[in-house]
């Protein structure tokens, strides 16, 4: 996409982009190719309506979905999906570790109008174990380049990819120590894999390679932050810091290669130190679009994780973050019903339209002032329409009219 710009070919997806967010086609092109935004639309997939990601656009929200060995219905999760997508979802994840994983895909690939975004690594750790590996480490570097190819292809709109783990990243959380180690699942997967083999991370070490398939089907790579603190004493260490150092470098190479990044960031982080954690993406990895998973302010609140992520989210978000990862109450304890993936994208778009009150997004105070008209005026029917969630909305105002009545 970002050749097809600088070649001055008018892009359909910049357009609509540009309509859905209010600003200029020119504004959006001239911030994708500086790549402080992102458009997630693989080429291969047509039904996908192309999301723009970064400065100056409303801050957006991701769903996370996917079976599990114990939980491995394509079903329940197709139902999650569509509870995710009603309740205004931005984008979707299919993490699937369990059942028929390239069916649950393609299934999700068919269903979804907005971007899906994938972590390959997942798919390669479990066709090594099925396929007479005795364990992730039996993956080899071209198992896992050939499933990110094999996804591009199905149309993955968007990939984490863990690159900035790096063996000296390891060895700085092994000097340093820390209270959870490494708590992201495809980092512990490359983690175990590079002390194992003692060899650096192929995704590192081979990144002109992951490039290439990125480009040929206009992949966008979301760089992984695998060494994200899991808790609040491990927050912006030194392992932490040290891949975002290596991300700043691979941001670099990738949009010298027309390739759209975005940068993952920490999921447990205390209030004070937030601002100074998107300060420091946007420093390092010239102002590519940070997507961020909460973050959580505490760690004390197993069954209210949405709110800590909120809290954090809102932070983060009013701070330049641009795209948030929800957080459901069964965070920590168990894989989400469909009812805690609906309140888990309500929750988080709250906090996205606060943070975009806060930044000036364009058009982001009038749905706000219309709340407002319609209160003054006692206008309840208005006041449903304009609601984040008019179903709660409704359900709380009738239940009080009939308690009254």
């Amino acid at each position: 996409m970002i050749q097809r710009i600088k070649a001055g070919e008018t892009v359909p997806e910049v357009l609509e982009v540009a309509a859905n967010e209010g600003v200029s086609p020119e504004l959006v092109a001239e911030e994708v190719v500086a790549g402080r935004i992102t458009i997630c639309k693989n080429k291969n997939r047509a039904l996908c309506r192309p999301l723009g990601i970064g400065k100056h656009l409303r801050t957006k929200v991701n769903a996370n979905i996917g079976t599990s060995e114990t939980h491995p219905d394509p079903g329940v999760e197709l139902q999650k999906l569509r509870a995710a997508l009603d309740a205004g979802t931005d984008t979707v994840m299919d993490l699937s570790t369990g059942g028929p994983l390239k069916e649950i895909r393609r299934m999700v690939l068919e269903t979804s109008p907005v971007p899906v975004g994938t972590v390959p690594i997942y798919q390669t750790a479990v066709d090594t174990v099925k396929g007479g590996g005795k364990g992730i480490v039996d993956m080899s570097a071209d198992d896992i380049f050939a499933t990110i190819r094999q996804q591009a292809e199905e149309g993955v709109d968007f990939v984490t990819v863990h690159c900035g783990i790096t063996q000296a990243a390891l060895e700085r959380i092994k000097r340093q120590g820390r209270m959870l180690d490494v708590v992201s699942r495809g980092g512990s997967f490359l983690a175990t894999w590079m002390t194992c083999h003692q060899q650096e991370n192929p995704l590192y070490e081979q990144y002109d390679r992951l490039l290439a398939i990125a480009a040929e089907h206009d992949l966008v790579l979301s760089l992984g932050d695998g060494l994200r603190p899991g808790c609040i004493a491990d927050a912006t260490d030194r392992g932490q810091i040290h891949e975002l150092l290596m991300l700043g470098e691979l941001t670099q190479r990738a949009h010298a290669a027309g390739v759209q990044v975005m940068i993952e960031g920490p999921g447990h982080v205390p209030i004070h130190q937030i601002t100074t954690n998107v300060r420091l993406e946007k420093s390092l990895c010239q102002e590519a679009p940070f997507y961020v998973l909460g973050p959580l302010v505490t760690d004390i609140a197993p069954g209210y994780d949405h709110v800590t992520s909120a809290i954090g989210g809102a932070l983060a978000a009013s701070a330049g973050a641009d795209f948030l990862c929800y957080v459901t109450p069964a965070e920590h304890l168990r894989l989400p019903t469909i009812e805690d993936v609906r309140v888990g994208v309500v929750v988080t778009r709250i906090a996205a339209h606060a943070a975009d009150l806060a930044k000036g997004i364009s058009g982001a105070s009038q749905r706000d002032n219309q709340m407002a008209r319609c209160r003054r005026d006692l206008d309840w029917e208005g006041q449903m329409a304009v609601a984040i969630d008019p179903a709660t909305a409704r359900t709380l105002w009738e239940g009080n009219a009939s308690e009254d009545g």
